[in-house]
């Protein structure tokens, strides 16, 4: 008789030890790739990572003591440190770089985060966990979620952190991790001393204000009814006199029919409305957001600027300090042009510089410029002809 059995068996046994390796593949990609991901989003704006820091450790001393107040102070420090260690356990996953040491410390970083995440979606303290910096927005349930199943492979990680080899030699594999915390620290100063490298905010270059003020849909409302002991759901009110009792209602389309920018508005020292006013013609924004702790080592130029637009383009200071500290702020430095009020969160979202300059033209953001890169008036002029 002809053997027709397969010349190599493969052993039932194997399959098991397959399956391992497909989720040690998958779980070291997935793990490495978001926390790389996620690392870089915020290292692009180390500020905006700093800024909400700051509302953390605000809702901390609320809750949990006052101490956490002087965390404030250090959180754009903190968040750095966060950030390229983000990084760095990223890419020693990827490299299977001394791993005892880095699941043990992602593992720590993973129940932090979690457990922040969940508070803030049960308690409703942050609605924006800043996971995805201003790119990729998630709800505090949302985040949760993210963190819950990243957790699952991370757990599996550090389960079987011992039987994982190296991908690179000890020598390369500190070379790559080192190389990765200085790259990123210089990527981040950069950054903290200029603007953004991408801008993902409703005020970036090439947006019309206004037009972000204004949603995309009018909202879609599904009402939920009882009729008969059956849930009956329509997007049209239906009439207690048919029948139908009132439950609940919902926004379909809430992502759509919420404006990008909801909260700009610009007020006068008299208490004058002037937000429209800022939409005409062109307007050169100085965003002093807190004169007291405004860098002044550019205001020479600045002050050199508004001298030379002076006659061509509106120039004038949005900030949200009182006005006694505005009046010594300008008497100082010799600032002559007009200032007015706006809330200090819509400024930090503005521009990620104190002070920062924003060139608009009938509401369209035209340039936004750090004080360190304080344009010309040649370039200003040329932007608006």
């Amino acid at each position: 008789m002809l053997d027709y059995s397969p010349k190599f068996p493969v052993s039932r046994n194997k399959y098991p030890t397959m399956i391992k390796k497909s989720i040690d593949q998958f779980s070291r990609f997935f793990v490495g790739g978001l926390f790389i991901f996620s690392g870089l989003i915020k290292l692009n704006d180390p500020i905006g990572t700093k800024i909400k820091m700051e509302e953390y450790f605000e809702v901390f001393a609320e809750d949990f003591g006052s101490f956490f107040h002087y965390f404030i102070a250090w959180s754009l420090e903190i968040g750095m440190i966060m950030i390229i260690l983000e990084l760095a356990l990223g890419v020693a996953i990827l490299i299977y770089w001394r791993m005892n040491l880095t699941t043990w410390v992602m593992l720590a970083l993973m129940v932090f985060f979690t457990f922040l995440t969940f508070y803030s979606a049960y308690f409703n303290k942050v609605t924006d966990c800043g996971c995805f910096g201003d790119a990729i927005k998630l709800t505090p349930w949302e985040s949760f979620t993210k963190d819950i199943i990243l957790m699952v492979f991370v757990l599996h990680l550090f389960w079987y952190r011992r039987s994982y080899k190296p991908v690179l030699r000890t020598r390369e594999g500190n070379a790559v991790v080192i190389a990765t915390v200085i790259l990123c620290f210089s990527l981040g100063v950069y950054a903290i001393r200029h603007l953004p490298f991408i801008d993902f905010r409703a005020y970036r270059i090439g947006n019309n204000v206004p037009q972000q003020m204004i949603p995309l849909e009018q909202p879609i409302i599904e009402y939920i009814f009882e009729k008969d002991g059956n849930e009956v759901r329509n997007t049209k009110f239906l009439l207690e006199t048919d029948g139908y009792k009132y439950i609940s209602s919902h926004i379909l389309n809430e992502d759509k029919s919420k404006p990008k920018i909801t909260d700009y508005s610009v007020s006068s020292p008299e208490g004058e409305d002037m937000t429209q006013y800022t939409f005409q013609g062109s307007k050169l924004l100085l965003v002093i957001f807190d004169v007291n702790k405004a860098s002044v080592k550019n205001i020479a130029a600045i002050k050199e600027l508004t001298s030379q637009l002076e006659g061509k383009v509106d120039c004038f200071v949005l900030t949200s300090s009182g006005s006694e500290a505005m009046e010594t702020f300008r008497h100082e430095h010799q600032l002559a042009v007009p200032y007015y009020y706006a809330d200090a969160t819509v400024l930090k979202t503005i521009i990620r510089s104190n002070p920062g300059i924003a060139l608009w033209n009938n509401g369209t953001v035209l340039g936004n410029w750090h004080h360190n890169d304080t344009p010309t008036a040649n370039e200003i002029l040329s932007l608006i002809r």
